[in-house]
């Protein structure tokens, strides 16, 4: 028993000893990096003008919907069962294939800014990589992923200049 409680001692004083000489985590706002760098932000301007141009037409495209509808609800009346008939099936299509090109146009959007992310994750990495090997350090974790820490340990801004130094803008075409 005596051994067994020193064997403890000597393995928790051992421990202790290794967690002490641990290199310091250090960590980055990956989101931040994203959003405020240059790249980010041209990706972030690029696409908010290519969907609200695409919004734009959809709308222009919807309003003429509608009022083809009123027009074909005003000529009720007038129209023969068959041709109303007609129309409508007409313009159940026309919407329902409105209602496709804008699925499509949110779907391409999305496809889009998640390529962006990508691309722009993969040119902070071997940025990342040699900033860590120059600075000897062994361990960086994204912000999110962190309860409480010193703000010492934080390279964000340090890895957004780096980054904003190295890459002006992203292809997204």
């Amino acid at each position: 028993m005596k051994y067994l409680k020193t064997i403890i001692l000597a393995i928790f004083l051992l421990n202790l000893y290794n967690f002490a000489s641990a290199s310091e985590v250090y960590f980055v706002d990956m989101k931040k990096i994203l959003n405020e760098s240059k790249a980010g932000k041209g990706a972030h301007d690029y696409l908010k003008k290519n969907i609200e141009s695409t919004n734009k037409k959809l709308e222009k495209e919807a309003s003429a919907l509608k009022k083809e509808e009123t027009d074909l609800i005003a000529k009720k009346k007038i129209l023969s069962s068959e041709d109303y008939k007609k129309n409508l099936n007409a313009l159940r299509k026309k919407s329902i294939d409105h209602q496709k090109k804008r699925r499509e146009a949110s779907n391409q959007w999305v496809k889009k800014k998640n390529q962006a992310r990508a691309k722009l994750i993969q040119a902070v990495n071997p940025i990342l990589q040699k900033y860590m090997t120059d600075n000897k350090i062994e361990i960086v974790i994204d912000k999110k992923d962190i309860l409480l820490a010193n703000s010492n340990f934080e390279l964000t801004d340090k890895i957004l200049e780096l980054l904003d130094k190295e890459i002006k803008s992203i292809n997204l075409n």
